[in-house]
């Protein structure tokens, strides 16, 4: 009878143990459940940071833009007042990206939009709204902010080439550490590389990317 009892001690306090060892195996579990959302939460906002930032700059490629290959003088003088600012900035001249900036906006209000098909129309004036505040700002700030609306715009003028053509030979120059890092894109008369978002600090940096006409 003794034996007995001793064994059935035995088997309660062997049950015991085992409850209190599945106990901890639980609690552990959770939390690192708990740690594997918090980090696909953080993972989450990481990207929807990230393609904020993109939206920020209008490309052809998010207008929807089908580049055309005519020659056409339409843009002339937008991309004359716009080789103004990037010249000025290249010289490190924040009065004459001023005085630029408002031969751009004279451009814009000249522009006999007649000549513009329905499409174009649309597509033009989603373009032209964001470039004349890109220049409106170069006409009133400080170089450094001149430089960075310079980055928008070329973009700008950019989609309006390749919306309307142009007559003149450009090049499509990009620069890496332009945009925080990100690299961003300016156009030139001329191939040889004279960075604007630089001027006289690293006037050299970039690289032809491609020739227009």
């Amino acid at each position: 009878m003794k034996k007995s009892i001793y064994v059935i001690a035995l088997s309660v306090l062997f049950l015991s143990a085992c409850k209190n060892d599945k106990k901890p195996a639980e609690s552990k579990e959770a939390p690192t459940q708990e740690m594997h959302m918090e980090e696909a939460d953080a993972h989450d906002h990481g990207d929807h940071d990230h393609d904020a930032s993109k939206s920020e700059s209008s490309s052809k490629e998010d207008r929807g833009i089908t580049a055309t290959t005519e020659k056409s003088n339409a843009t002339s003088a937008i991309i004359d007042g716009y080789l103004q600012i990037k010249n000025a900035l290249v010289a490190d001249n924040k009065d004459g990206a001023a005085e630029a900036g408002t031969v751009l906006l004279t451009a814009f209000s000249n522009f006999d939009m007649k000549q513009l098909t329905e499409d174009q129309h649309k597509e033009y004036m989603e373009i032209v709204e964001n470039a004349k505040e890109q220049a409106e700002h170069i006409v009133k700030s400080p170089i450094d902010h001149q430089r960075e609306h310079l980055e928008v715009l070329s973009n700008d003028v950019n989609d309006l080439i390749a919306l309307l053509g142009t007559d003149k030979t450009l090049y499509q120059v990009f620069c890496p550490m332009a945009n925080g890092g990100e690299g961003a894109m300016w156009l030139s008369e001329i191939e040889a590389i004279k960075n604007p978002f630089y001027g006289s600090k690293m006037l050299k940096c970039g690289k032809v990317q491609k020739k227009i006409n």
